[in-house]
């Protein structure tokens, strides 16, 4: 038989989705994958649970009323003017978002930076495309980057920069200077940037999200990935988009075409109604994140774990540096299988050799978060 695909020869399955197997197997709390045990708002639910929604193809690029609703729903928190029609495609998930923008942007041999750390799927989104990641270190514990490294990584002449914004996994949340120095470099290498803003609305005070499309001169250079999936916690069913000017979502709506078709017209139409929520629905959203958050990280305090302090999404690393381990996903398979609660092995999100970080979330119930801070009581078991 004739080889396989040269191109997938580095890849592993995803750690991330691995994990969550393994917590399944051992019976432990997953705070792994990153998705939530309690329901959407009921809102969406119940025009979900109606026969009327349609059971055939939307349009390729997206339902009329979804992008409506959305282009209305962006320039509420961007103050940009979107055009549903010509400057948006409804993708399956952030996850096409970010590979057909990846491939509208991206020939073989460009090169693409990244921040490290980072989200597993960016350096495969990057091989898948033909395309060569040059990897920029985020420097723990604020997780803030050098300006000289990252315009030594500019002047390899990238084609374009990922950004995600807030960060998976590191939950920071990148100030308007660190969003200017990368706008003015993306400029002066005339580079796109691909934004993964997913976590948007999940950013804690005294933390704000600066939209980067909306800087001065940005919009014309770049690619807005998202979803809903984390802001209306409907994580499994896959409706995310691509926000970027005429000519691009021109290429990018050939791209989405022939990867998927389209998004699930009966979900786009269930999701016409959380769009259209008003602002007393965004701030209930981070104040319930930040009460989840102020729990889980006083509970790690109270059992004297080291950890991060996320500014923006729902990820905390911890540092299980005391136990030993030079394996961290060793420790991750023993802290699911002796401890009983799921973790992400750290090494699977940067470039460097970390090997002492754990990601957990808790984008849970408070049940659950108290369940799992029990069962770590336990971790004391896996010191060497």
């Amino acid at each position: 038989m004739k080889k396989l695909s040269c191109r997938t020869e580095t890849f592993t399955d995803s750690v991330i989705r691995r994990m969550t197997r393994v917590s399944l197997r051992y019976g432990a709390v997953n705070l792994s994958q990153g998705f939530p045990d309690f329901d959407p708002p009921k809102e969406i639910l119940n025009v979900l649970s109606q026969s009327a929604l349609p059971h055939q193809y939307s349009i390729t690029w997206g339902a009329q009323n979804f992008r409506d609703a959305l282009a209305a729903k962006q320039k509420r928190f961007t103050g940009l003017d979107i055009d549903p029609n010509s400057q948006i495609v409804v993708t399956c998930g952030s996850t096409e978002a970010m590979m057909a923008a990846m491939m509208t942007v991206c020939d073989p041999g460009d090169k693409v930076i990244v921040f490290s750390p980072f989200y597993e799927n960016y350096g495969a989104d990057a091989i898948l495309a033909g395309a060569e990641p040059i990897y920029v270190p985020l420097n723990p514990q604020d997780f803030d980057f050098d300006p000289n490294v990252l315009e030594d990584a500019f002047r390899q002449g990238p084609k374009a920069l990922i950004l995600c914004n807030p960060s998976n996994p590191c939950g920071k949340v990148f100030t308007r200077r660190e969003l200017e120095i990368i706008a003015a470099l993306a400029e002066k290498y005339d580079a796109y940037v691909i934004t993964d803003e997913v976590y948007e609305h999940i950013v804690y005070a005294p933390h704000e999200h600066v939209y980067f499309a909306a800087l001065p001169g940005m919009f014309q250079r770049t690619i807005s990935c998202s979803s809903l999936s984390k802001t209306y916690s409907i994580t499994g069913w896959r409706l995310g988009y691509i926000i970027a000017p005429a000519e691009i979502i021109d290429v990018a709506k050939k791209v989405h075409d022939f990867l998927t078709v389209g998004a699930a017209a009966p979900l786009q139409e269930a999701a016409v109604v959380g769009l259209k929520m008003g602002d007393d629905y965004y701030k209930a959203l981070q104040d319930t994140y930040t009460n989840k958050r102020n729990l889980f990280l006083k509970g790690l305090d109270d059992l004297r774990i080291p950890h991060t302090t996320p500014e923006g999404a729902y990820y905390v690393m911890l540092d299980i540096s005391e136990y030993g381990y030079d394996d961290d996903l060793l420790f991750c398979e023993d802290l699911a299988r002796v401890v009983g609660v799921g973790a992400v092995p750290g090494s699977s999100f940067f470039k460097e050799p970390v090997n002492h970080l754990i990601r957990l979330h808790f984008a849970k119930q408070e049940s659950t978060l108290i369940e799992a801070l029990n069962r770590l009581e336990n971790i004391g078991k896996l010191k060497k």
